[in-house]
């Protein structure tokens, strides 16, 4: 099968990203949203994006141009399903929302879409049966600014046909993204069953009170030669969601020391509006963290 009409259903950070990446390559994109004001926003948003590809991937004027002229928008999810080969689901990390969103879709999607998820932690096996298409349904998830993180993990549950999954993956890499297949499912694929345990290590090292942030961070970066530390990491995914899952982690296992960390980053961090890059101030003060600095390393 081959893409040719993409609809990316939500216009969040990544929606609007995936889109813009999309649109990009020289795909036609249809953007839905549940309202025109989020539509209008999305916009901004992609003149924002147009900046950044100009900077980062010293792309032309000529080539943001065409790019967002490639880019149709809908708050009608029949219309913006019509005729469309692939559906990149980009709602709210709610299981009852996605759901409720899949069983729309399938009401309205034509018999050919293949549906993909964008979901970080969610299981496509968890919303298999709400699609109407089992077979045609799988994650395809994204790294934050997937125009330089450009990672695509691929993953689907044990009812996805192999030729979807091989159609997906050959998108991915069609779209600039570095395809990354997995053969079964994991929460949190392979980048976060790799950072998760890394962030939380740091925070854990930091609520005992064993060492300061930036000591944590220099010790990762000069032991590893990694460009950042597990805060500056944190600052970057911002501190709400690494607050949300290790809340839910810590209900789950009524574990002490988990709700230490709660506790710590509620305080310090979510009640007093520190939540990262996004509002200048985190573990680091932005646009100038002393993890940057050429000193800070010694």
């Amino acid at each position: 099968m081959k893409i040719q009409l993409v609809t990316v259903a939500g216009s969040g950070v990544l929606g609007t990203q995936i889109a813009f990446q999309t649109a990009f390559h020289g795909y036609m994109v249809n953007v839905y949203d549940i309202s025109d004001a989020l539509l209008e926003k999305a916009k901004t948003t992609f003149s924002k994006l147009g900046e950044a590809y100009q900077q980062d991937l010293k792309a032309t004027p000529e080539q943001i141009e065409k790019t967002l002229q490639n880019i149709h928008y809908f708050s009608d999810l029949a219309e913006a399903v019509h005729n469309t080969d692939l559906l990149i689901e980009a709602v709210p990390e709610n299981p009852s929302i996605k759901i409720d969103f899949y069983q729309k879709l399938a009401a309205v999607a034509p018999q050919k879409t293949i549906f993909a998820s964008n979901s970080s932690t969610l299981l496509p096996s968890q919303f298999a049966a709400a699609t109407g298409r089992p077979k045609q349904f799988l994650a395809l998830h994204f790294a934050n600014e997937i125009w330089k993180h450009n990672t695509a993990e691929i993953m689907g549950h044990s009812g996805t046909d192999a030729k979807v999954f091989d159609t997906v993956v050959a998108f991915a890499k069609s779209i600039g993204m570095v395809a990354l297949p997995l053969h079964k499912e994991q929460p949190g694929y392979i980048v976060n069953s790799l950072l998760v345990p890394l962030l939380g290590a740091g925070l854990g090292l930091l609520v005992k009170g064993v060492a300061d942030v930036e000591t944590i961070d220099k010790t990762w970066m000069v032991a590893t030669g990694a460009p950042v530390g597990p805060f500056g990491i944190l600052d970057v995914v911002g501190i709400t969601t690494a607050y949300n899952i290790n809340k839910i982690t810590a209900e789950k296992t009524k574990n002490g020391n988990e709700q230490k960390v709660v506790d710590y980053l509620k305080t310090h961090f979510i009640d007093t509006g520190k939540l990262g890059v996004a509002t200048g101030e985190g573990f680091y003060k932005y646009p100038n963290p002393a993890y940057l600095d050429p000193d800070f390393l010694k």
